[in-house]
């Protein structure tokens, strides 16, 4: 018996040992991570499309089940629970659109408490890079050595590798939860993925506003300022936007500049009312997530990091973020004429709004 249980250990770790040998996240993975970080936001509506997304990926069903099922363990019951409604909903307005995959088998460990608490404590050990011992609770040490790296990592479903994908993709739409995320970076690496392919990830889930965790807290942006709640010209937007005025660091306490700038972050779905720049050009540099521009009467242009957008005195225009991105651009003025104004005008309406983002 006891040689059989080493057998297993080993046989265990040796396939969690496998590599991912692409130096890239790949297209299942990045949709894997999607809808991980989607079920710990807790946003169902985006999470819709998204599984469907997934499953016409080429994830199967019964993998988005186990990442769900996974995920309880971090995120709780209430939205592990709720995404796999989502799921079932998906399925059943599509139905025979998508093959259920490898059939779930019950695990046989399931039935030996021993042998779960084993080789969950060698798949903790690889994990952590070192032996983890919870003395100050011993209750949570078994529970984590037993039930999550022993119980639920013995599921054949996912990899070790696609697990940690999920799990850092979950902890990284949470806040508050920095000292596991960093863990399970650095686990996800001793799973099998690269580092390569784990700082992708994590820049994915930023640039594409999943991430509450990045160095602009809950927006996208990388090291470019978020700033704070745009509130003064609050009733010129539909949804939530930040501003963050740029200052040269050249300049001394006083001193101005002859261009000044300020840096626009919109939540998903955020945009601007239309409206007219009278006597002065303005420049949007974009700088991070993914952004439309449009003027009345023309189509919608997608912008994304590094484009560049020169709006003419007197032209009536909107921008904002896409339906599932966050956006950020610098915003600049030049002056032409006197007298220098903005006239707001009307909402963009939810039909335009979706037209440009078709």
């Amino acid at each position: 018996m006891i040689r059989k249980a080493k057998l297993t250990i080993l046989l265990i770790l040796s396939a969690m040992a496998t590599t991912i040998s692409a130096q890239s996240l790949t297209t299942r993975q990045k949709h894997l991570a999607t809808i991980a970080a989607l079920e710990a936001h807790g946003d169902l509506i985006r999470l819709e499309p998204a599984v469907s997304e997934a499953l016409d990926g080429g994830v199967t069903i019964n993998e988005i089940k186990e990442a769900f099922s996974q995920l309880y363990a971090y995120t709780g019951f209430p939205r592990s629970l709720n995404a796999l409604g989502v799921l079932g909903k998906v399925i059943e307005n599509n139905p025979g659109k998508w093959a259920e995959g490898k059939p779930w088998q019950r695990p046989a460990m399931w039935d030996n408490a021993k042998q779960a608490l084993e080789i969950g404590t060698e798949v903790q050990t690889k994990l952590s890079g070192r032996p983890f011992n919870y003395t100050f609770c011993p209750q949570n040490d078994y529970y984590l050595k037993s039930h999550l790296f022993g119980d639920i990592f013995a599921g054949d479903q996912l990899s070790a590798a696609d697990r940690e994908i999920v799990t850092v993709a979950a902890l990284s739409a949470l806040k508050g939860v920095a000292p596991q995320l960093a863990a399970h970076k650095a686990g996800a690496v001793n799973m099998g993925n690269t580092q390569e392919v784990v700082d992708e990830l994590c820049q994915y889930l930023s640039e594409n506003g999943l991430s509450q965790c990045d160095a602009a807290s809950d927006a996208c942006a990388g090291s470019w300022p978020k700033g704070n709640p745009n509130d003064a010209y609050a009733q010129y937007f539909t949804g939530n936007s930040h501003l963050a005025p740029i200052k040269p660091k050249n300049l001394a306490e006083g001193e101005k500049t002859v261009q000044s700038y300020a840096n626009v972050t919109f939540e998903p779905g955020c945009r601007n009312n239309w409206h007219i720049h009278h006597g002065a050009h303005q420049i949007l540099i974009c700088v991070s997530g993914e952004g439309i521009y449009q003027e009345w009467g023309k189509p919608a242009i997608r912008l994304h990091a590094g484009d560049i957008i020169d709006i003419p005195e007197g032209v009536k225009h909107w921008h904002g973020a896409t339906q599932g991105s966050w956006f950020q651009h610098l915003a600049s003025h030049v002056h032409v004429s006197d007298p220098e104004s903005n006239e707001w005008l009307e909402p963009v309406t939810d039909e335009q709004y979706m037209e440009a983002n078709r």
